[in-house]
């Protein structure tokens, strides 16, 4: 069985009707997860309630400033806002973000438990959120919440981060390429959004591998990457927890960018990805095109449970 959590809370993060990023992303997976072959070994979880997670905002705050959470706070409760022209919050964004956060909390505890994979099908999605800024359509950076609150269970070490997402997670780097006892790796377009992820950024312990690829790139592409590059980076990194920023807008259908992966390609990444160790967390960041989107999320989960 694979681990979904995943709550119809998710969809009370309301972005406007025609913003790429809006609550029926996660209905067209559910439904097709719900639907497929393997809908059987799939175990649906709720996230556990804000209220009941006392050490949520304690984590938070290693990410995010007291002050840009409170902004966002005070922007929902008055009734909602933007944070940037892309960024939306409406009244319930503030509960549901700190929702999200709790479901990749869960991801971990939960991974962590089997030592085998999960998913968490949340959003609003983090990667681009700074410490003090949210943009890009993000609030809080759910990623690397996680490997901060990862670090704080027994026995955990070293975590590390993949991000396969097609823009960089300039908010993630951000965070954790302080942090040697954090690793963070990135595929993503280049020039793209958000402009950041130069391979010349490599962290200040070296715990930064950033890996551009050009506009108009196809698996040819990010198959000797994958091999060549992000299996011995995060293998040499020796993490005890993986986990991977799942954004599905490298797409060759997505709108959003310009690269040419097919769904099937995610299944490829993930069987690399557990090939380095079964004990994954994947979290949900982009992907607009719900077909495309829907069918690569469900090859992620089918890879992980072959």
């Amino acid at each position: 069985m694979l681990p979904v959590i995943y709550s119809q809370e998710f969809l009370d993060h309301k972005t406007g009707k025609y913003h790429p990023e809006m609550p029926e992303r996660l209905t067209v997976i559910v439904n097709a997860l719900k639907s497929s072959a393997v809908a059987e070994k799939i175990s649906w979880l709720t996230p556990t309630a804000v209220s009941e997670r006392r050490s949520l905002m304690a984590t938070l705050l290693k990410a995010h400033t007291s002050t840009y959470i409170n902004k966002v706070k005070e922007i929902a409760a008055t009734g909602g806002g933007y944070l940037d022209g892309d960024t939306r919050i409406s009244p319930r964004s503030y509960d549901v973000a700190l929702l999200a956060v709790s479901a990749w909390m869960d991801g971990v505890d939960t991974v962590l438990a089997t030592e085998n994979p999960a998913f968490v099908l949340a959003r609003p999605p983090g990667h681009h959120a700074e410490s003090d800024m949210g943009m890009g359509f993000c609030l809080f950076s759910n990623a690397a919440i996680a490997a901060l609150y990862a670090l704080e269970q027994p026995g955990i070490k070293r975590v590390a981060i993949l991000d396969w997402d097609v823009h960089h997670g300039n908010g993630t780097q951000a965070i954790v390429e302080t942090h040697p006892q954090i690793a963070y790796c990135s595929l993503h377009q280049y020039p793209c959004y958000p402009g950041t992820g130069k391979a010349s950024e490599t962290g200040l312990h070296n715990n930064v591998l950033n890996l551009p690829v050009p506009p108009g790139s196809d698996i040819t592409v990010y198959q000797p990457l994958i091999e060549k590059k992000v299996i011995p980076f995060l293998t040499n990194f020796q993490g005890d927890l993986l986990i991977v920023s799942a954004g599905y807008d490298a797409n060759r259908e997505d709108p959003l960018a310009r690269i040419n992966l097919e769904p099937a390609d995610y299944g490829l990444f993930t069987d690399a990805c557990l090939g380095i160790t079964p004990k994954i967390l994947f979290g949900l960041e982009g992907g607009y095109d719900f077909a495309s989107l829907s069918q690569s999320v469900l090859a992620t989960i089918e890879s992980c449970l072959t």
